[in-house]
């Protein structure tokens, strides 16, 4: 049997991303605990970017969720892809300075996927994809960016949610995608498994 939804759910977050918190709570969703997946999050050869997404959403929820049995555990993972090619996340200038001039005037795409795990063991996952579009981006814009220290940490080697919003020409799809979790599609794969929280208004339209 299915458990039965509760008043406000005890949710895990299996992430330890600021970001990822921060858009949980904008929609009035506090996770009971926060923690950090121990996953390898290295391509395999040949793997597109829907699919690493999917794959480390998956693996990073399901690692969590072995240590929390009786909560709902949500996991997420972003990957920012030109073409078929997967962004790291900037460690380094040299690799954020990389990142920044291969999306300097071009289109690229955000994708995230979302991964949750119910008590009773019932999952479900979401891919949501949005299109970004730098304007060109000049060599004193670059340093100017890199000087900020943003960057650090962040696929593709950029925050949309800071100085590099200057950036942005166009954005198609959910902004808070862009940022590292989309909250309609969150909010829909929660509710169907039976996660409520307070504030949680049911009808979405």
């Amino acid at each position: 049997m299915p458990a039965a939804p509760s008043s406000v759910a005890r949710l895990v977050l299996a992430s330890a991303s600021p970001r990822r918190l921060e858009l949980l709570r904008q929609i009035g969703c506090e996770p009971a605990l926060t923690v950090a997946a121990e996953v390898d999050e290295t391509p395999r050869r040949g793997e597109l970017p829907p699919a690493l997404a999917k794959r480390l959403a998956r693996a990073k929820a399901l690692a969590v969720a072995r240590c929390h049995p009786g909560a709902y555990v949500l996991a997420a993972d972003t990957v920012v892809a030109c073409g078929r090619r997967v962004l790291p996340k900037a460690s380094d200038e040299a690799t954020a300075r990389a990142c920044l001039a291969l999306l300097s005037g071009r289109r690229h795409r955000v994708l995230t996927a979302i991964f949750a795990r119910a008590p009773d063991q019932r999952c479900a996952a979401r891919l949501v994809t949005s299109a970004v579009t730098f304007r060109r981006l000049a060599q004193p814009d670059i340093a100017w960016y890199l000087d900020s220290g943003e960057w650090r940490g962040k696929a593709g080697g950029y925050a949309i949610q800071g100085k590099a919003a200057m950036f942005v020409r166009a954005l198609g799809g959910s902004y808070s995608n862009v940022v590292g979790l989309p909250l309609y599609e969150t909010a829909a794969l929660l509710q169907g498994l039976g996660c409520r929280w307070h504030g949680d208004a049911g009808d979405r339209r």
